[in-house]
């Protein structure tokens, strides 16, 4: 088939390959280069980058909604468009333009985790499994019928990075398999259990140990590793990318031994940590350089 291929950051890259080995990708669409590093010099998206290495065509419009640029969409001809983790929302003109319309990979079970952050909120909320559906793109908010869906359990000391890459492996594979077997019917999402994974804001980074241990772990995992989750120890600001349940009690913020740090209820001990202008290490090789107070604010 001919078929448009738009995503933006590594999620999308494993996606844009599947396709591209079955079917002819006639243009990638992504987000412009953005400045990016100490030069701040404008760097093409990991999509822009692996899209090049195919010998793919690349557009990255700053918006779709000009006339011209829906004009040009459409004269692709394309059988069927594949949006993942693109970054524009597309108009109808857009949406309406392939023959077979606009599938969006999108990485939850829906209609849970509509929106900009469902692999974060997944982790942080606890959910014990996730996965990936192919939608039928319509002008709602990840409201579209499903194609097709696959799921994944939530491992109890997963992080929203060990998460992210698994389910842009199973996204490939679960719509190199679509494609294939189009046109399908599609299933209405249910009208319950609807929930909306908001982007994540910075100021839900900061650890507050009065909180139940169960919590902040999620909340460390989830944001692992951005924004990331993080405390102040001796006045630095101390990232902390992975932990696991504990046992021990003490007052909140407490250090009970080694990086095992007493919460609102329960313990936590942190595995991973990343301290400012340092690489992630794990716990133990952060511990020879750094001497925890008795306890962490």
């Amino acid at each position: 088939m001919r078929v448009i291929f738009m995503g933006t950051p590594d999620f999308s890259v494993p996606a844009l390959q599947a396709i591209a080995a079955r079917h002819e990708v006639v243009a990638v669409y992504s987000q412009p280069p953005r400045a990016a590093g100490r030069g701040q010099k404008p760097r093409p998206s990991a999509v822009h980058h692996a899209a090049k290495a195919l010998g793919l065509p690349v557009r990255t419009p700053e918006r779709l909604k000009s006339p011209e640029d829906q004009a040009d969409f459409a004269a692709l001809r394309a059988d069927v468009a594949v949006v993942v983790a693109y970054g524009l929302i597309l108009p109808q003109p857009v949406l309406d333009a392939p023959r077979l319309g606009c599938l969006n990979i999108h990485a939850s079970l829906l209609p849970r985790w509509r929106g900009a952050a469902p692999i974060h909120r997944a982790v942080m909320s606890g959910d014990a499994e996730t996965g990936v559906a192919i939608m039928q793109m319509e002008a709602g908010l990840d409201t579209g019928p499903v194609l097709a869906e696959t799921r994944t359990p939530i491992g109890a000391t997963e992080t929203t990075t060990d998460l992210h890459d698994r389910l842009s492996q199973m996204g490939a594979a679960l719509i190199a398999g679509t494609l294939a077997r189009l046109p399908l019917p599609a299933t209405p999402q249910a009208a319950e259990g609807v929930t909306y994974a908001a982007k994540i804001d910075k100021a839900e980074a900061r650890i507050d140990w009065t909180r139940p241990a169960a919590q902040i772990d999620r909340q460390i995992r989830g944001l692992s590793p951005f924004p990331g989750a993080w405390c102040l120890i001796d006045g630095e600001r101390v990232k902390l990318l992975r932990s696991e349940m504990a046992t021990g009690a003490g007052a909140p913020g407490q250090v009970l031994e080694g990086f095992t740090i007493a919460c609102g209820q329960g313990a936590l001990r942190i595995t991973e940590a990343q301290r400012q202008g340092k690489r992630p290490m794990p716990a133990s090789e952060i511990l020879r350089g750094l001497t925890l107070p008795t306890r962490l604010d």
